[in-house]
């Protein structure tokens, strides 16, 4: 286990780091014109990270005006499904289009370009993306002129399917070659097929500032880095990603500075790996690690919560998680994936950490941060996962204490290692039975850890209305738990209250606010 660091933060390294920071904030203008669009419904938030719940799998963005201040003379339609990274690059393509003349649109009837962010890493949203395809293409048929194109994450996979075997598409763009977009729409126009897949070393897109077309104006994702060198046989985003490329730090706060300046109270710091974050100031040639990235971005005001998704346990080092018990608006909650608990399992999947290592990470976590909730990603049935196994993964499941889990049975990925060079040989009615079994164990552990908060007392930051009534407000404790609770005084989204917890559901705390933060 890592050690904790001497004057981690009190180094001249780090200082010196800091000070060139505020200069370049101080420059700093790119983010300054960032539309945020204030007039639309907020969008429900996603459980950090993943696959976004399934009501906002395919969620449209619109935006009325081009980026320039004038009235766009073309419009698209943007669809997104899977993880929040695919949804974060759907704000990065409306920003790239927007500047070049285009408005979004909810109605797909208006369109002129209809345009499908698509994710690999389950067969759901594949199947989803494919019968969404089919649609589109029944508009495109009464429609001469209208264009279909198709990003993200299986555009290199399927882009010879999709063009030229089944004709469906017009352009095919990778997550790397966003910005070489309007030049291929200009191509698809003039009767030519617009292909990009190409993955780059560099690309962090730091100088586009994301619309936030969907956003609730109170919580926003900043990507801080593209790709990811981890290479998990079950797992198909190092081959549609690419590797991983830090981006700019001083880009990165700065953007969090002007989403506190515009309204916003909490940023998530997104990465597939966050904890292996690394750049490298060609300036002073110094390095800034994840650890003092997000005390720069935890020192924007005290005011902005601060976020992480997701670690990757070989990764997640002490310093980080001093760094968090430093700042109070570091919120005290780690995404941690186990995937399995049985260290065979665990090598097959490639994952670089046995059992104990990771019971050793946990128990860094609880040891240094005591109140901190911890989640996990599981996978049942993984080639040649016998019941010993699986009861492996349900007691490290009790073990660790996950408040909650991102929970799946094994599917098997094309182009993946594990596809390559092992068998799928666990019978899907297996895998449903030890996903079940899975499912529920974290349901009684989610239930057991929100009924240990009954009677305590959180600072929670206000979303927006309960999904269920409008007389009721949401927001999340800084252990991401969702707690809802009756509206009172003047309170709005984006103000912190303090809430009493009176009862609790294995997914929700109920409470009511005692006084203002």
């Amino acid at each position: 286990m890592d050690n904790a660091p001497d004057n981690m933060s009190h180094s001249n390294t780090y200082y010196h780091i800091f000070a060139l920071l505020k200069k370049k904030i101080a420059e700093a203008q790119m983010y300054d014109s960032n539309p945020t669009i204030d007039e639309l419904n907020p969008a429900d938030q996603a459980k950090r990270h993943k696959l976004l719940e399934d009501c906002r799998q395919g969620e449209a963005l619109e935006m009325k005006h081009s980026a320039n201040g004038g009235t766009a003379h073309k419009k698209f339609y943007i669809e997104s499904y899977g993880c929040q990274m695919n949804f974060s690059d759907g704000e990065i393509v409306a920003s790239i289009l927007a500047e070049n003349g285009f408005a979004s649109t909810r109605n797909i009837e208006e369109s002129d370009l209809i345009l499908i962010n698509t994710c690999s890493i389950r067969e759901k949203a594949e199947e989803s993306v494919r019968k969404r395809l089919s649609v589109f293409n029944r508009f495109k048929k009464s429609r001469p002129g209208l264009l279909v194109g198709v990003l993200g994450c299986m555009a290199e996979r399927l882009k010879s399917k999709f063009l030229e075997e089944e004709k469906i598409v017009d352009i095919v763009v990778g997550p790397d070659a966003y910005r070489d977009l309007p030049r291929l729409v200009d191509e698809a126009e003039d009767g030519q097929k617009g292909v990009n897949v190409f993955l780059s070393r560099e690309e962090t897109y730091a100088d586009i500032a994301p619309l936030r077309i969907g956003s609730n104006g109170v919580t926003a994702f900043i990507s801080i880095m593209r790709g990811c060198d981890n290479m998990c046989s079950f797992c198909v985003v190092p081959f549609t990603r690419g590797r991983e490329r830090s981006r700019n730090a001083f880009t990165i706060v700065s953007e969090a500075q002007d989403l506190f300046d515009k309204g916003y109270r909490e940023v998530t710091l997104l990465g597939q790996n966050v904890d292996s974050y690394k750049w490298v100031n060609p300036e002073s040639n110094q390095t800034v690690t994840f650890a003092q990235l997000l005390e720069m971005t935890a020192q924007v005001h005290a005011d902005l919560r601060i976020r992480f998704s997701t670690s990757h346990p070989k990764d997640m080092t002490d310093d980080v998680l001093y760094t968090m018990s430093k700042y109070d608006n570091i919120c005290k909650y780690i995404h941690l994936p186990v995937q399995s608990g049985n260290s065979r399992v665990l090598k097959l999947m490639n994952r670089t950490y046995d059992r104990q290592w990771y019971m050793n990470r946990v128990e860094s976590i609880y040891r240094i941060l005591p109140d901190c909730a911890i989640s996990s990603d599981i996978i049942s049935g993984f080639c040649t996962e016998t019941e010993e196994d699986h009861k492996e993964t349900l007691d490290i499941m009790e073990w660790a204490d996950y408040s909650m889990s991102y929970m799946f049975y094994y599917s098997e990925r094309p182009g993946t290692l594990a596809a390559k060079k092992l068998e799928d040989d666990i019978p899907l009615a297996t895998k449903k039975k030890r996903l079940q079994e899975i499912i529920n164990v974290q349901s009684q552990l989610s239930l057991k850890h929100n009924q240990r908060d009954i009677g305590k007392v959180f600072k929670v930051l206000i979303e927006g209305n309960s999904k269920k009534s409008a007389e009721h407000f949401k927001g999340r404790n800084s252990q991401n738990k969702m707690i809802v609770f009756p509206k009172k005084g003047q309170y709005q989204p984006g103000n912190y209250v303090h809430v009493k917890v009176d009862s609790v559901t294995s997914a929700t705390l109920l409470g009511e606010i005692i006084e203002e933060v």
